[in-house]
């Protein structure tokens, strides 16, 4: 596996199945660049990170999953997530070659995809997001991904400019066919330089993941009124602040349910939920299933690649 920075604290693969990155970006290193080669099937991994993330697998299959929307890829298919959104992968077991991209809104600027911001393809919800729809295009994608691996794995001069040109290309062949979800003049309000005004709140709610951050919070945080807060935050992240904030907060609880054996009433007051009912009938909305159908299904996975893992080492 190849990566470019080295990412700081827990990395992919590691022993928690649902992790909060730091892959070191900052305004002067705005890109993370990674080309991926799994040898085995691993069991659903779900991470969050503040960087935007572009990926594209070049070899295998891989099942992507973002909250109740699971999508298996072939090669060339593409996924797209949001800064801060819980999102989850795993590998079949034939094993995977992938390229994952996560930059900063700086790192592509107020560039434009025709009449679109490149934003607006993060901003629409999961299953609205572009797809690769016929051969041509997968043809197109998968030979920009395997140039991209390229770029990554020789870094010869000038290759983060190379890779920002390919990430560009790869955007515009998605948006030519994609039909956005709203009316076309709305997204033109979606601009890269709104994703700092409200940053703070993103940090905000996912440096407390146990409670509720109210509105007022949030939009004293970025230094804005109730309502520009609002109408900014819906441009931007393509969902209402309470959205993200019930998004970010299931996600912690699919977090504890793989990595505890807290209970489900436990799990619920720990992300800040009223009760275990209530955590329910969120989880089975935003997952497709109940918290204990989702612990049943991708524990024993996990802990048989943890055996696998330690048997391999020869540790105790």
């Amino acid at each position: 596996m190849e990566r470019y920075p080295p990412v700081s604290g827990l990395g992919v693969g590691g022993s928690s199945p649902a992790l909060r990155l730091d892959y070191g970006l900052t305004p002067g290193r705005p890109l993370y660049a990674g080309s991926n080669t799994f040898e085995e099937e691993m069991p659903l991994i779900v991470h969050v990170h503040e960087g935007i993330e572009f990926g594209i697998l070049l070899s295998g299959q891989q099942e992507r999953r973002f909250g109740d929307l699971a999508v298996a890829i072939s090669p060339g298919d593409t996924w797209l997530a949001a800064t801060w959104e819980p999102h989850g992968w795993r590998i079949s077991p034939r094993g995977s070659t992938d390229v994952v991209l996560m930059f900063l809104p700086d790192y592509l600027g107020e560039e434009r995809l025709g009449h679109l911001s490149w934003l607006s393809l993060f901003a629409a919800p999961p299953a609205q997001r572009p797809l690769v729809t016929d051969e041509r295009m997968r043809e197109e994608v998968l030979a920009l991904g395997w140039q991209i691996r390229r770029e990554i794995n020789e870094q010869r001069l000038g290759w983060e400019s190379a890779v920002r040109l390919d990430l560009l290309r790869a955007l515009l062949t998605l948006c030519r066919e994609w039909k956005p979800p709203v009316k076309p003049e709305a997204h033109t309000r979606v601009r890269a330089s709104n994703l700092p005004r409200i940053m703070p709140a993103l940090v905000l709610v996912q440096s407390e993941r146990g409670r509720r951050v109210s509105v007022p919070e949030a939009a004293r945080a970025c230094g804005l009124g109730r309502a520009q807060f609002c109408l900014i935050f819906q441009q931007t992240m393509g969902m209402s602040f309470g959205r993200f904030c019930l998004r970010s907060r299931l996600g912690y609880v699919a977090e504890l349910l793989l990595a505890s054996d807290l209970p489900t009433g436990a799990v619920a007051e720990a992300a800040g939920f009223a009760d275990g009912s209530h955590v329910h009938r969120a989880f089975v909305r935003h997952y497709g299933c109940t918290p204990g159908q989702y612990r049943a299904e991708n524990r024993p996975a996990r802990a048989a690649r943890e055996r696998r893992v330690t048997a391999s080492t020869g540790r105790e």
